[in-house]
């Protein structure tokens, strides 16, 4: 009877913290603020589940590493930590993308995953920060105030690398303390500038991390903004109007034979194009010129010549490559791709691309040195990328001053990254995966397929073994286009980490809420393959991953 009624009441009490479960971790939230390391301030509070995090979790909000820049400037490392109740021994650092200087909702998202597979829901305690600066510390400075903290050597530094070297131990020492317990498994995961954070912590901290897992990477992020002052210049030899250059038209018209010539070379036409290396080799975009004044399905020369100098990417007098070339592919006519290269819809940017105004900015005041002082209004930016110049201007990517030690390809940059072996990460038994979308129109997935091409050459055939590259057709610089964008690539890296499970496909499917699909194309599922290989229709259903098999092209 003592028994039972000893059972009735643990059950009792179970329920009772099921039933309210947001008070079962209230004291350890709280005490949490007296075991802050030294010159660490947080304040705690228990969150309620919600639409994002599915149960309930201390939030703690910090500041540390307060000092005054050489500009006259506060800087100090914020962040956010969340420690749900579900914890299942894994902590995530979250590499935020764009210029950072915001404490983004630590949720462990990234593209492709839906709300129940965030890194916060699969059991992890997860930890972002705002990269060593607040974006709205330079009013002054308009539209290039997000890019000025460039102006200060350390939070260049903190930017490119040292705020995660900084923070990373305070954050496990917070998760530890909180749950009493050792981490068992560390992963980061970005996207964009956070996916070149994930690289450079392989080669930099080979032993932080147990597993990465990296999105459509800017690892050669200076290189690739002297593309945005290369296309700006393409664009203006057609339209002193760069939003009027390329019309939606000639894009869908140039997607469109593109998709004639190159979709059907998986096996299957359905508006995706899983051959791209082949459609490389067979797509001339000089055959879309008008012959005469009469034509009307071509384009005229002067917009085929500014869509090609576009993918030849940035060159010198010397006709040297300074950054990389670019896959032809559907995404050319996404709204991603519009956005970036040719026009926007922040009527506070006078409708400029991003490219303009972000990518102008970072370039002249992050990535040069010494830094460009171009005014934060869109004529100025606009001005710096039309007067670039390729001989003269972006060698200062590499260069160094009295006051800024470090250049921007040191300080951006996996310092292997032109020879990669990742020896420590490897010994240490990393595991990582990228995902790259073949759209991309800010970071060249062709970088990150030659930066794997590299690896592999390295390591004698074997970077496989801990590195996995999956390509995704139609996807610009995030989900969009005509793709394949919902994917969860969290799971199969956790199983390689914690399971030695190596991924092989991993299916995607169409979003329904993406307008940018055809008919077609919704509801389908299609595998993504790891690269070198590519999904090919082999027999069955044309909407099912189950019809396709990975190939490599001959």
């Amino acid at each position: 009877m003592k028994l039972l009624s000893a059972l009735t009441t643990s059950i009792a009490v179970w329920l009772i913290f099921a039933a309210n479960p947001i008070y079962a971790n209230v004291e350890n939230c709280q005490a949490l603020v007296t075991k802050a390391p030294k010159n660490v301030d947080i304040k705690t509070a228990m969150i309620r589940a919600d639409r994002d995090v599915r149960s309930p979790y201390c939030l703690v909000s910090g500041v540390m590493a307060r000092r005054m820049g050489v500009d006259n400037k506060f800087y100090s490392i914020k962040f956010e930590l969340r420690l749900p109740s579900f914890w299942q021994g894994r902590f995530a650092y979250q590499f935020n993308g764009g210029n950072d200087g915001v404490v983004k909702p630590a949720l462990g998202k990234i593209t492709g995953l839906v709300n129940a597979q965030y890194a916060i829901n699969q059991g992890f305690a997860v930890v972002s920060s705002n990269g060593g600066h607040d974006a709205q510390a330079y009013p002054e400075m308009g539209l290039a105030g997000g890019a000025a903290f460039g102006h200060d050597p350390e939070a260049r530094r903190d930017y490119g690398y040292s705020a995660v070297q900084k923070l990373n131990p305070v954050a496990r020492s917070l998760v530890e303390s909180y749950y009493q317990s050792p981490i068992r498994y560390a992963y980061g995961l970005g996207q964009s500038n956070g996916g070149r954070m994930a690289m450079v912590a392989a080669s930099r901290f080979p032993e932080m991390f147990d597993g990465l897992l990296v999105g459509y990477p800017g690892f050669n992020l200076p290189k690739a903004a002297l593309q945005h002052a290369w296309d700006i210049q393409a664009l203006r030899r057609v339209d002193d109007d760069i939003s009027q250059a390329l019309s939606q038209r000639d894009l869908e018209f140039f997607t469109n034979q593109l998709l004639t010539q190159c979709d059907k070379l998986d096996g299957v036409n359905d508006d995706l194009i899983f051959a791209v290396d082949a459609c490389q080799k067979i797509f001339n975009p000089k055959a879309l010129v008008c012959k005469s004044d009469l034509d009307r399905d071509c384009l005229p020369l002067n917009k085929v010549a500014a869509l090609m100098r576009m993918h030849m990417g940035p060159h010198n007098s010397k006709n040297q490559a300074l950054y990389t070339d670019w896959v032809y592919d559907s995404g050319i006519r996404s709204n991603n791709w519009r956005m970036w290269r040719l026009e926007s819809n922040i009527s506070a940017w006078s409708n400029k691309p991003i490219s303009l105004v972000m990518g102008g900015a970072s370039l002249a005041h992050i990535f040069t040195t010494p830094y460009a002082n171009v005014a934060g209004d869109v004529y100025s930016l606009e001005n710096y990328l039309l007067n670039f110049d390729f001989d003269k201007d972006a060698p200062k990517i590499f260069s160094t001053n009295s006051q800024f030690k470090e250049s921007a390809m040191s300080f951006m940059t996996p310092p292997d990254a032109a020879k990669p072996k990742l020896t420590g990460f490897r010994n240490h038994g990393g595991k990582m995966i990228i995902f790259h979308g073949n759209s991309d129109p800010v970071f060249s997935v062709k970088d990150t397929v030659r930066w794997y091409d590299f690896l592999d050459f390295a390591l004698e055939g074997r970077a496989s073994e801990f590195v996995r590259l999956y390509r995704v057709p139609g996807m610009p610089h995030g989900q969009g286009g005509l793709s394949v964008d919902q994917f969860d690539m969290l799971q199969p890296l956790i199983s390689w980490v914690e399971r030695k499970n190596a991924p092989q496909s991993i299916v995607a499917a169409t979003r329904l809420d993406n307008p940018e699909i055809t008919a077609r194309m919704a509801g389908l599922t299609r595998p993504l393959c790891p690269y070198p290989s590519y999904a090919r229709y082999r027999q069955g259903s044309l909407q099912k991953a189950s019809s396709f098999q990975c190939v490599v092209s001959k």
